[in-house]
C-alpha cells in the first residue's frame, strides 16, 4: 500500500512546485521594466511578499526585484573624427621637382646580345627612350606640411624640398599653389614656405611639447605613399631621443604610423595643437614599424619664427668647447653623479674669453635650465636670444658659482657645413657629440686654442726655476714624463703655444693607455693645478691619493693645442 499512497502525493507536490516556479518567472519578467523604489538600496533585493493561501482567489501582487545592470559593449577609445575633421584642411601635400642631368647616376642603355633575333627591336626601343628624355629629366618627390598662418606660411622638413627647382602645395580641396622658399635650417631639418592664396587658409598653431608625457595620445596627419590626408593615432613612446640626425636632437618618439611621405607633417595633441613635426622613422623596409620621430614644438617653434622673420636662424653662441662628464671625471671632481658639460677650452675672442668661464669648469645650469648631460648645453644655448645676458652655474674648484655671460651669435655659413676654414682661419664646427672626441660646441678656433692658465708661469719664466732633479724623466700613472724642451717639441711636433709636461712613453695595458693617452700628449693640469715639471705631476698625484681620491683629472693638450680632460684611475 505504501507505494500506491506515496505516488499521488509526490505528483501533487510536483504540480504545486511547477506552478510556483512559473508564477515566479512571470513576476520577474515584469520587474525588469520597473524602477527600483527609492527606499531600496541600489543592488539590494526588495522584500518578497508572502505567498497567498492556495484557496484565496485574489491575484498575487507583483514582486519587486533588483534592477538589472545593463552591460555596455566596449567600443574602444573615443573617436577622433571630430578632431581630425577640423584639422585636415590645414595639412597639405607638397610635391617638388628637380631638373637632373641624364649623366647623373645613369649608366649606358642595355643592349641585346649580338646575333639575337630581337636585337634590332631591343636597341631601337632603348634608343628611342633615350632620345625622348632629352638632355635633362625631372625627378619628383612627395611630402607633407601644414599651414601656420592664414596668409599662406607653411612648415615642412628641409629634406622634403631640398634641391627642388619647383615646389607645389596641394590642398585638401584640390587647390594647387606654387610655393616660395622663405628659409631653411639644416640642423633641425625645418623649412618655411609661402604661398599666395586668394582667400585666407585654414591654419593650425603650435602647442607646448614640454607638457606632453609618455603615454599621451597623439595624432599624425600626412601624405604617406601619396595618399593625402591620412590620419593615424598612437601615443608618445619616448622623449628626448638622440638619433644623431643633427646637433640639437631632442626628438619625440611615437608609435602613430609614420611612413614615406609623412615627412614634414604635423603631430597633434588631443587639443588639435601641433606638438611635433614628423621627420624620421626607423624601419628595415621603409614602412612603419611603430618607431617614428618628430621634432618637438618647443624646439621647432623658435626656429620657424626666426625663418619667417629673418629667412635664417640666429642662434646664441657661448664660445666654449665641451666634452661629456664621465663617471671617472665626476669622481675626480667630487660630483655625486655624472652630470653637466665639462669645458675643455674657451674660444679666443668668444663671448666668455673674458675669463667668466674657464677650461675645467663644469656647466651645471644655463639660464635656469639644468644641464643633465653634455648634449643639453648646445641646444639650450642655441635656443637663447643673441645678446642676452644669462646666469650660468658652474662647478669650479669643487664649489658651485654663478657667473653672468652675454651671448654672441653663432654664425651659420657654408664653412659650418663643410668644415672648410673661414677667412680668419677659424672654423664653424657642427656639434656631433662623441664621447671619444673633443667636441666643439660652436665655432672652434684652429689657431691658438690653449688658454693661459691663471697663475701659470710662461715657458721662459719657469724653465730656469726647475731643479735638475725635476728635469729627469718620471714614471707616473704608467706615463714616462719629461720637461718640454726644444728637442721634445721638435720630436713630437708640439706647438710653441702648448705648455706643460710632455708624455714620452705610455706603458702598455696601463690605466693611462686605456684612457687613450699617447706619446706627444702634454699634461697641462692635474686637478685644475698647472703642471710645470714631472716632479710636480708626481707630487700632485701623491697628494690626491692621500686625500682618498680614486681618479686624477688631467687636462691634456694635443700637439696642436687642442684640450681635453681625462680622469685616470690611481689604483
Amino acid at each position: 500500500m505504501a507505494p500506491t499512497i506515496r505516488s499521488p502525493f509526490r505528483r501533487t507536490l510536483a504540480l504545486l512546485a511547477s506552478a510556483a516556479i512559473m508564477a515566479q518567472a512571470g513576476v520577474s519578467g515584469i520587474a525588469f521594466a520597473q524602477t527600483t523604489p527609492e527606499t531600496a538600496a541600489p543592488g539590494v533585493a526588495a522584500p518578497v511578499p508572502a505567498a497567498p493561501a492556495p484557496t484565496s482567489p485574489a491575484p498575487t501582487a507583483p514582486q519587486q526585484t533588483p534592477p538589472v545592470q545593463t552591460v555596455v559593449p566596449n567600443n574602444g577609445p573615443a573617436s577622433v573624427a571630430d578632431l581630425a575633421e577640423g584639422l585636415l584642411d590645414a595639412v597639405v601635400n607638397i610635391s617638388t621637382s628637380q631638373n637632373v642631368k641624364d649623366d647623373e647616376g645613369v649608366g649606358p642603355a642595355p643592349r641585346a646580345p649580338d646575333g639575337s633575333p630581337f636585337q634590332e627591336f631591343f636597341n631601337d626601343f632603348f634608343n628611342k627612350q633615350q632620345g625622348n628624355r632629352g638632355p635633362n629629366h625631372n625627378v619628383s618627390s612627395l611630402g607633407s606640411g601644414f599651414v601656420i598662418d592664414p596668409a599662406g606660411y607653411i612648415v615642412t622638413n628641409n629634406h622634403v624640398i631640398e634641391g627642388a627647382d619647383d615646389i607645389e602645395v596641394n590642398f585638401a580641396n584640390g587647390t594647387k599653389l606654387k610655393a616660395k622658399l622663405i628659409g631653411t635650417d639644416t640642423k633641425t631639418d625645418l623649412s618655411v614656405l609661402k604661398v599666395e592664396p586668394k582667400t585666407p587658409l585654414k591654419s593650425v598653431k603650435f602647442g607646448d611639447s614640454s607638457e606632453m608625457r609618455i603615454g599621451d595620445w597623439v595624432m599624425a596627419i600626412g601624405n604617406p605613399f601619396g595618399f593625402g590626408g591620412s590620419v593615424t593615432v598612437g601615443i608618445i613612446s619616448g622623449r628626448g631621443r638622440n638619433i644623431n640626425a643633427g646637433p640639437y636632437d631632442n626628438f619625440i618618439q611615437t608609435d602613430a604610423a609614420i611612413n614615406k611621405g609623412n615627412s614634414g607633417g604635423p603631430l597633434f595633441n588631443m587639443r588639435g595643437e601641433v606638438i611635433g613635426i614628423n621627420t624620421a622613422i626607423i624601419s628595415p623596409s621603409g614602412g612603419s614599424i611603430g618607431i617614428g620621430f618628430s621634432v618637438p614644438s618647443e624646439l621647432a617653434s623658435g626656429v620657424v619664427e626666426q625663418l619667417r622673420q629673418y629667412g635664417e636662424t640666429r642662434r646664441g653662441w657661448l664660445g666654449v668647447r665641451i666634452q661629456p662628464v664621465t663617471d671617472d671625471i665626476a669622481d675626480s671632481l667630487g660630483l655625486d653623479t655624472a652630470k653637466g658639460a665639462l669645458v675643455a677650452g674657451v674660444i679666443k675672442g668668444g663671448p666668455v674669453d673674458d675669463g667668466s668661464i674657464k677650461a675645467g669648469d663644469v656647466i651645471l645650469k644655463f639660464d635656469g635650465k639644468t644641464v643633465n648631460e653634455m648634449r643639453d648645453l648646445p641646444r639650450v644655448v642655441a635656443e637663447s636670444t643673441v645678446g642676452k645676458e644669462v646666469d650660468v652655474v658652474v662647478l669650479r674648484d669643487g664649489k658651485e658659482q654663478t657667473v653672468k655671460v652675454k651671448l654672441g651669435r653663432l654664425e651659420d655659413s657654408d664653412q659650418a657645413t663643410t668644415g672648410d676654414a673661414a677667412p680668419d682661419g677659424s672654423q664653424d664646427g657642427v656639434i656631433t657629440p662623441d664621447p671619444d672626441e673633443n667636441d666643439d660646441m660652436d665655432q672652434p678656433d684652429t689657431g691658438d686654442q690653449t688658454q693661459p692658465v691663471p697663475g701659470a708661469p710662461e715657458p721662459d719664466q719657469h724653465q730656469g726655476q726647475v731643479s735638475p732633479d725635476a728635469a729627469m724623466p718620471k714614471n707616473v700613472l704608467g706615463l714616462s714624463l719629461s720637461l718640454l724642451s726644444p728637442e721634445t717639441r721638435k720630436a713630437f711636433g708640439i706647438a710653441e703655444s702648448v705648455d706643460g709636461v710632455v708624455v714620452t712613453e705610455v706603458a702598455p695595458g696601463s690605466a693611462s693607455a686605456e684612457k687613450g693617452l699617447k706619446p706627444g700628449d702634454v699634461i697641462v693640469e692635474v686637478a685644475q693645478e698647472f703642471m710645470k715639471s714631472p716632479d710636480a705631476v708626481a707630487a700632485k698625484v701623491k697628494s690626491l691619493k692621500q686625500e682618498g681620491r680614486r681618479n686624477a683629472q688631467l687636462m691634456i693638450a694635443s700637439a696642436n693645442g687642442d684640450l681635453r680632460f681625462v680622469a685616470v684611475p690611481m689604483e
